[in-house]
């Protein structure tokens, strides 16, 4: 199906005409703005039918979303200040609060993963294929319902295993850490995307095998991460009960990216959080959490943050002397040591910034 020139320039207007009355408050440049949406529309025309990504669709509502979170958390720093509220002692950013270079730094990344998403995608689409076409022993009608419920939960069950092994595996986290590298926890926050998608790319192998059309597999994906975007926010408490249970939730997924020690490595799952319930990851919110790294990367340089870890990784390598300890400092949890353990409670982190 192709993508009709009234569909590209919709979206441009959107964008253009939600954000210039919102510019003054949240301090995005109009011609990021511009610059963004005419990147989109370019990437949009240019990829397969296969490829045109629902996420790129979805772009200018989370852009739009994030500024009305962003200019209510200006409004409401400047209440707070006002009233004498907030806890002096406590050195973290206020809940829910935006800093503009963070954010710009969290949109940037989000802008350049648009572009390698595309490649990895590409990349992926040719092995996908060839699995589906010679190898599956099956194929399942992608207008079968329950071959959606296959690719949806296929899909949400083998990102819960990327993740967890991406937390535990110190050569994946050196991919997945520059999304937690933030210590703010907002909806720009969704938008600080790695730029290696390699690990998942690997994880979905089984799903063309199962006989799933492989752009079904990316559809699903893609509808994956929308839904995760709701869940960087601090402006939503805890939702009912029975929807806490099921679902990944914005209570859950701060729980995710908390630093304090409880918090680590806990509740992975993207549209489910019962894959956490069932496998013994899932952790409640139990305080507000410090967001971060254990060991902070403080620039804003977008490059460093996507690298710094396989930096450290390449460094650890040169130090040690037996091969042992350079595959532990690669393919241990990241924190391990050489006559150590992991990072949780049984030695200190050394190398890693988790």
């Amino acid at each position: 199906m192709r993508i009709g020139r009234a569909t590209l320039i919709l979206n441009s207007l959107i964008a253009i005409n939600v954000y210039r009355d919102t510019t003054r408050h949240t301090a995005i440049p109009q011609s990021v703005i511009c610059f963004a949406v005419h990147a989109l529309t370019g990437f949009l025309s240019a990829l397969p039918a296969e490829l045109r990504d629902p996420v790129l669709f979805a772009i200018p509502f989370f852009l739009l979303l994030l500024t009305l979170e962003w200019t209510a958390a200006r409004k409401l720093a400047k209440f707070d200040a006002a009233a004498g509220t907030g806890d002096p002692a406590d050195s973290r950013p206020a809940s829910g609060a935006y800093l503009a270079r963070d954010s710009m730094t969290s949109i940037s990344m989000g802008l350049v993963s648009i572009a390698t998403t595309a490649a990895w995608k590409t990349l992926a689409l040719f092995g996908y294929a060839a699995l589906y076409a010679y190898v599956a022993p099956w194929h399942l009608s992608a207008s079968k319902w329950y071959t959606w419920v296959v690719a949806l939960l296929g899909v949400d069950l083998l990102y819960y295993a990327y993740h967890r092994a991406a937390h535990r595996v110190r050569l994946i986290w050196a991919t997945h850490q520059a999304h937690h590298s933030s210590q703010y926890y907002n909806l720009a926050t969704a938008l600080r995307q790695k730029w290696n998608n390699s690990g998942e790319i690997l994880m979905w192998v089984p799903l063309p095998l199962l006989g799933l059309p492989p752009w079904m597999v990316f559809f699903s994906w893609s509808l994956n991460l929308i839904y995760q975007f709701w869940v960087h926010t601090e402006r939503i408490g805890k939702l009912p009960r029975w929807f806490e249970y099921v679902f990944n939730t914005p209570s859950h997924h701060r729980v995710h990216h908390g630093m304090d020690k409880v918090y680590l490595d806990r509740n992975y799952g993207g549209i489910f959080i019962l894959w956490d319930r069932i496998f013994g990851s899932f952790q409640e919110e139990l305080f507000r959490p410090h967001y971060g790294l254990t060991k902070q990367v403080d620039t804003f340089n977008i490059w460093k943050l996507q690298t710094y870890e396989y930096v450290a990784i390449a460094r650890d390598w040169r130090s040690a002397s037996r091969l042992r300890d350079r595959l532990g400092y690669v393919f241990g949890p990241p924190g391990w040591a050489p006559g150590g353990a992991d990072r949780n409670g049984k030695v200190a982190p050394v190398a890693s910034t988790r």
